[in-house]
């Protein structure tokens, strides 16, 4: 007899990246989902303890990063050379996790980011591996939602 429903957890290999006005193909890997905050020490003349209070500060957010394999297509570093000729493009963006039906079930959202490193792939001619090229993504917001109907 069954007393719970299994809950497993989801796989992270199914993912898709989707940001704004970005036509790029899949990437194989993402990390930096990370978000923490420093805290802010505070003491009063009149406290009764020695001690300081721990108070919220500042949220910060660490750099996306993303790695593909090369295919035929300089979007990102088009998107690069705009960021270093001064052209302000940001762009939001999701990193969607998927369970195995292929139905999204987690969201982190990502806001006014911009390529802060791009870097091409290592070449090895005695290889036989991917090129892959990886950028790094700097932002300013990381969220996470749970997709509606997501079991």
């Amino acid at each position: 007899m069954q007393t719970d429903q299994r809950l497993d957890p989801f796989r992270g290999f199914n993912f898709v990246v989707d940001i704004d006005n970005t036509p790029i193909a899949g990437f194989s890997e993402v990390g930096g989902l990370t978000a923490e905050g420093d805290p802010t020490e505070y003491r009063e003349g009149k406290d009764a303890e020695n001690h300081v209070r721990k108070l919220v500060g500042l949220r910060k957010y660490a750099n996306l990063t993303f790695k593909r394999g090369y295919v035929k297509d300089n979007t990102l570093w088009q998107w690069f050379n705009n960021i270093a000729n001064g052209v302000p493009d940001r762009r939001n963006g999701s990193i969607v996790l998927m369970d195995e039906a292929h139905k999204p079930v987690l969201r982190w959202n990502f806001e006014n980011a911009w390529i802060n490193k791009i870097e091409g792939p290592a070449m090895n001619a005695t290889g036989n591996e991917v090129a892959i090229e990886s950028m790094e993504l700097c932002h300013e917001k990381l969220t996470l939602e749970i997709e509606a109907g997501a079991a």
